[in-house]
């Protein structure tokens, strides 16, 4: 059976919950045969610094999730993956590691910015 929700959730749906999408931002270029595309995304190196929290993960951890408990934003997952050299296709995190998450998030995001919005 197909579900499909109506125009009042949809709407609900979009007022109250961001999209996750943190390429957002980047500018969308066009070719010679005028078809659009994006650079690559460059991601900023994250240096330890002494705010860094440091937590051991459980099951049903998920890097989305973390990054909504710890930066009140889900779509900051890429942070905590990216430190911690996170080499699945996944948002899940192995229960029982060590994981850094950085607390340094408004000058991760302005380092990110500042590297892609000006190519």
């Amino acid at each position: 059976m197909v579900v499909s929700l109506s125009e009042q959730r949809i709407r609900y749906l979009n007022q109250n919950f961001k999209t996750m999408n943190r390429y957002k931002d980047i500018k969308t270029l066009k070719n010679s045969e005028g078809f659009s595309y994006r650079r690559n995304t460059i991601f900023p190196e994250i240096k330890e610094s002494l705010t860094d929290i440091y937590v051991i993960t459980t099951a049903g951890d998920r890097f989305d999730t973390l990054a909504l408990q710890y930066y009140r934003d889900s779509s900051l997952w890429w942070v905590i993956a990216g430190v911690n050299k996170s080499k699945k296709d996944s948002l899940v995190v192995t229960p029982g590691l060590q994981i850094r998450i950085p607390m340094d998030v408004a000058n991760i995001l302005e380092e990110f910015n500042d590297l892609n919005n000006d190519r």
